[in-house]
């Protein structure tokens, strides 16, 4: 047992779950062998606790980079900015000039505000849309976060967010009155959405652009429509795939303007930094309620996300990395014919995801994860696409990964993948952890 799997198992001991985000607990990758902690990370390389080194072709701090890790420019900005000192009591000029960015690349919006987290900037973005509708009704789909206001999806049926990304999720410690406040509908489902429409005060639609699919034909622009009818506040949560295929939100793409939109993830590099932007007539109910934080106010989140909005201007990054994700998805296809094996490759191609359609999924996820990692590589079955995975990169990757696919198709002629695995069966959903 390594170093990073010893201090995983006393982080459980001391921090409620091991850390402080599902998506990163060793449980999900490789329950008893991963890794677990990083000592550096340069470009899409990392190095452990015992200076193992490894090709991130995973999640790549769940999106959050990109431009690779430790950016050189976008370093170098932030630690000017440390330098100079972080914090006053006065504002930092940094916020004003990313607010005019950004609304320079969405000509639709008229304002922003600022936080460091996804999950603050949904919840700012929901109280403020509330404020502006001046009704408390949600209709959802997608995923947003943790805070009670989306949990409360599941006080009317546990099930309720299960097709929301990660099913699972109980609402223990949501108030009881929050029940029928917000409701799910399916991607691609104009008519459930009609329905919660017809049969709710709706005041709110808040959805992702896209995360697993495309849009059907029309139907973002008739989300925009029926919002627009009923006098509904329509919401895009961009947290996620803002600047992935376009410089900006994904809504570019399909020319769907939304009243408010919100961005996070890729915005300062693997900084903090988060924004929500909007029209004008919604934006100004933040003067109507209460936001405020004094960790909104740093710096160094503003001046990595200017920094790398800068980076990605020159040199298109949104481009590379969507190119790079249909090479992947390319690769995954190509292994799959190869070897006869039933696999579905989905989602937007910088976020790009397979699977395997077989009962034994989930093992394949873990045996490829177990595999590619004796062979230098953190590796399941998504990546996250950053500039640096070079096609030298990928070319190792296929290969690797060739190895573990014949070892799968044996398991489909009848060997039992059981056999085969060093440890427990990888999680797909939240669960506690004993």
């Amino acid at each position: 047992m390594g170093t990073g799997q010893k201090l995983w198992k006393r982080a459980r001991q001391v921090i409620p779950g091991g850390n402080m985000l599902l998506s990163k607990r060793a449980e999900m990758f490789l329950p008893e062998t991963w890794p677990s902690y990083f000592s550096k990370a340069k470009g899409c390389r990392l190095w452990d606790l015992d200076g193992n080194e490894f090709i991130d072709m995973s999640i790549m701090g769940i999106g959050t980079n990109t431009l690779g890790y430790g950016h050189p420019e976008v370093d170098e900005a932030v630690l000017r900015t440390v330098q100079a000192g972080n914090m006053s009591t006065l504002n930092c000029p940094e916020e004003v000039y990313l607010a005019e960015k950004l609304i320079e690349l969405h000509p639709w919006a008229d304002m922003v505000r600022f936080a460091r987290s996804g999950g603050e900037a949904n919840a700012i973005a929901i109280r403020i849309a509330r404020a502006a509708s001046g009704k408390d009704k949600v209709a959802i789909c997608g995923y947003h976060g943790w805070h009670d206001w989306y949990l409360s999806a599941n006080l009317s049926d546990d099930h309720s967010l299960d097709g929301h990304l990660l099913p699972g999720l109980e609402p223990n410690g949501v108030p009881r009155n929050l029940k029928n406040t917000v409701f799910p509908f399916s991607y691609n489902k104009l008519c459930e959405l009609e329905q919660l429409v017809r049969e709710h005060d709706i005041g709110v639609i808040k959805m992702e652009v896209s995360r697993s699919e495309e849009p059907s034909a029309g139907f973002l622009a008739s989300v925009r429509k029926l919002a627009s009818d009923r006098n509904i506040i329509l919401v895009f949560d961009e947290c996620t795939s803002g600047f992935r295929e376009t410089f900006g939100g994904l809504h570019k793409k399909y020319g769907v303007e939304p009243d408010m939109a919100m961005f996070g993830k890729a915005l300062g590099n693997g900084y903090a930094i988060t924004a929500i932007i909007g029209r004008r007539e919604v934006m100004q109910a933040a003067q109507s309620t209460f936001i405020s934080s004094t960790f909104w106010t740093e710096r160094v989140g503003p001046t990595a996300a200017l920094k790398t909005l800068e980076v990605m201007e020159r040199e298109r990054s949104w481009e590379i990395i969507t190119e790079t994700g249909k090479k992947i998805a390319n690769i995954w296809n190509d292994l799959g014919a190869r070897f006869q094996l039933p696999l579905t490759v989905f989602g937007l191609p910088a976020l790009i995801k397979m699977r395997f359609e077989s009962s034994n999924n989930l093992q394949y996820k873990t045996l490829i994860t177990q595999e590619m990692l004796k062979r230098g590589y953190l590796a399941g079955n998504s990546v996250y696409v950053c500039t640096a995975h070079t096609i030298d990169i990928l070319h190792g990757y296929e290969q690797a990964l060739s190895d573990v696919f014949a070892m799968i198709q044996r398991c489909e002629d009848g060997c039992d993948v059981g056999t085969l695995l060093d440890g427990p069966v990888c999680h797909s959903e939240f669960r506690r952890l004993n």
